[in-house]
């Protein structure tokens, strides 16, 4: 255990800020949340590329001797430990969403196979039964999750990132910083996963064909899990027929899709933080 009263304040020397001011760069950039012209689904995609670029410079800032020296140099700050235990509960929660919407992929291209083979009306009805009982299992998981990483999000991150007068090492500050918007993205996606399953009532397909051929289902601010449960719901009051399958298809290609960009996303971002945790174990505890 490291004696505080023989520990000398450390500050990032000026060789370390262009490290530093690349990150509050791109965190800025990050939070300046210019809206994409896609989905919701493809807006959250590019959130999650920007945060794998932004956690890789932190990795770089991470790998400098000053930053080493720092962190090394407080390891019994509360600060610190809260970083680490951070780390661990960023890895949880990334680590479960993707199985979550790994497992959702699955069942929507398990419900598409099944339009395809269309071997009647109650294999296909079926499929839709299980398709909705993934879809409020994720919506229960994704809760949880939500619930986890709010309580990540109150609390204090007042540390200010280049602020060398105070005793607390400005990479400490950096790296707060960069867990702040990690889990601000992280909540966008889950409550994106969380979008309520709509009740099993009969819709007129005339009133979906209607809203198809005008785009309102391709609106952007329609999610792509509502656009899918809309028409299955159609599909669910009536006979099948090769209008519905076509539009069926579409919008559950649509889907898988969003949900591959996403999983592909957050496989990207759990080793980023597998990675940065296990620098941060090294600096701290050799």
């Amino acid at each position: 255990m490291t004696n505080r009263s023989h520990v000398r304040s450390i500050s990032l020397p000026s060789r370390s800020y262009p490290a530093a001011l690349k990150i509050e760069q791109e965190l800025n950039k990050i939070r300046s949340g210019e809206k994409s012209s896609g989905s919701m689904t493809q807006t959250i995609c590019s959130g999650l590329s920007e945060l794998e670029r932004l956690h890789k410079s932190m990795d770089e800032l991470l790998s400098l001797p000053s930053a080493q020296q720092a962190l090394s140099h407080h390891v019994n700050e509360r600060q610190v430990d809260e970083l680490l235990d951070e780390s661990v509960r960023l890895l949880d929660v990334c680590g479960s969403t993707r199985d979550v919407i790994s497992q959702l992929k699955e069942n929507a291209q398990d419900l598409q196979s099944a339009l395809r083979r269309r071997k009647g009306d109650v294999c296909v009805q079926s499929s839709i039964s299980s398709y909705i009982c993934s879809r409020k299992k994720m919506n229960k998981d994704g809760k949880k999750l939500l619930a986890a990483i709010k309580k990540m999000d109150n609390k204090d991150r007042a540390c200010p990132i280049l602020d060398q007068d105070h005793q607390l090492p400005a990479v400490v500050g950096v790296l707060g910083e960069v867990n702040a918007i990690t889990i601000s993205i992280f909540q966008a996606l889950l409550l994106l996963l969380t979008t309520p399953v709509p009740k099993r009532k009969p819709t007129r397909w005339s009133l979906v064909s209607k809203f198809v051929h005008k785009g309102i289902v391709k609106d952007e601010n329609i999610k792509e899990l509502e656009s899918v449960d809309f028409i299955l719901s159609a599909i669910s009051s009536g006979r099948t027929d090769l209008e519905k399958m076509q539009i069926a298809h579409e919008e559950l290609e649509t889907l898988q899709a969003g949900l591959e960009g996403l999983e592909n996303g957050l496989d990207c971002m759990f080793r980023r933080l597998i990675k940065t945790r296990a620098s941060l174990l090294n600096i701290v505890y050799h």
